[in-house]
């Protein structure tokens, strides 16, 4: 599929990716989510419809499927409304009594509120994961504001402890302050005026930031300032030191602490990318790892997912439908393809 323009027909792709910029940016439509309100809706149809999904003798996982991914996670959560007031029953709870495995969680991820599932999952990041800085810097770094403080009042909701408790409980050092920080959610907002001072400032503090004990200047200003500040402060030390600040990084700090910051260095520098990345990894071990994936395409299936298809395509030559296609086995593969979408040739 191709879309015309000024020059030679653009691929689907090409055209996101000739306006592509931060993770926010709008279409036509609103959004560069690939799952949008569903015009159609008919909250009645869709209760009825899963209803007999489990109600038969056999489980049409087809079609429960089909109802949840193509609904926006508000129209999701009218549903389990409806389907209450029609029979007394928790739609979550029937439907986890139908299916199991992958597919159960998949849709357990799909009926939660999302401030909800941001929390289980940081939870179980924290307490149960071997990659729990990893998962939490992912969460709490690339969250909108308004999203990050509704993840943390759940999480002390439902689990009964702030997640910064589980924080300073569970990680240490460096990572332990960078995480504490993005849960504090004190990053700058972006004014439209640019600090030129305030950039060069931020650089020589980098640059002086080498020894021991230092390692509290780079948190603060890769989680206080705004997105649009870094990425000038990160072109202005390139200039000044000849080489990207993340070789910095990678020579400065070591292990979990490492990882951390490159990794919202990347989120900084491009978050549809960071996500891209992240997919592909999780599509190249011996067996896909289907908590990222879910996490990922569900979590920004209604913000930027069209902007990571096509950092996907562009970074490593492959479409990523085809690479889930590839990759996915079972009962969640079509319903993971219906929340990628479509193929970007």
């Amino acid at each position: 599929m191709s879309v015309t323009s000024g020059k030679a027909g653009l691929s689907l792709t090409q055209e996101i990716l000739s306006h592509l910029g931060l993770a926010n940016k709008t279409a036509a439509w609103g959004t560069l989510g690939t799952l949008r309100t569903f015009l159609s809706f008919s909250v009645e149809k869709d209760v009825q419809r899963l209803l007999r999904a489990i109600a038969g003798q056999g489980v049409d996982r087809n079609a429960i499927m089909d109802v949840l991914t193509n609904r926006s996670r508000e129209q999701r959560q009218v549903i389990s409304r409806a389907f209450w007031e029609r029979t007394k029953q928790d739609l979550l709870t029937s439907l986890q009594a139908a299916v199991s495995g992958n597919l159960e969680r998949l849709v357990v991820a799909l009926l939660k509120p999302a401030a909800h599932f941001d929390a289980q999952e940081l939870r179980t990041a924290l307490k149960d994961s071997v990659s729990a800085e990893d998962v939490a810097m992912e969460i709490l770094a690339t969250r909108a504001p308004p999203q990050l403080q509704e993840c943390l009042a759940v999480y002390k909701h439902d689990f009964q402890v702030e997640a910064e408790e589980d924080i300073k409980s569970e990680t240490s050092g460096t990572v332990q302050d960078l995480l504490l920080a993005l849960a504090k959610g004190g990053r700058e907002s972006y004014s439209e005026v640019i600090d030129y001072h305030l950039a060069e400032e931020d650089v020589q503090a980098l640059k002086q930031a080498e020894g021991p004990g230092t390692e509290g200047t780079w948190v603060l200003i890769l989680t206080q300032r705004n997105p649009e500040h870094l990425l000038r402060v990160f072109e202005q030390y390139q200039r000044c030191t000849g080489h990207e600040l993340e070789q910095t990084v990678q020579n400065r700090f070591h292990g979990d602490a490492q990882m951390v910051l490159l990794g919202l260095a990347s989120v900084i520098r491009n978050t549809p990318l960071y996500f891209a990345e992240k997919l592909h990894q999780a599509l190249q071990e011996t067996e896909a790892n289907y908590q990222v994936l879910m996490r990922i395409l569900i979590s920004r299936s209604e913000t930027d997912l069209l902007s990571i298809r096509a950092e996907f395509r562009r970074k490593f030559g492959k479409s990523l439908y085809s690479a889930l296609q590839d990759s996915v086995k079972g009962d969640c593969r079509l319903a993971l393809l219906a929340l990628c979408r479509a193929e970007d040739l």
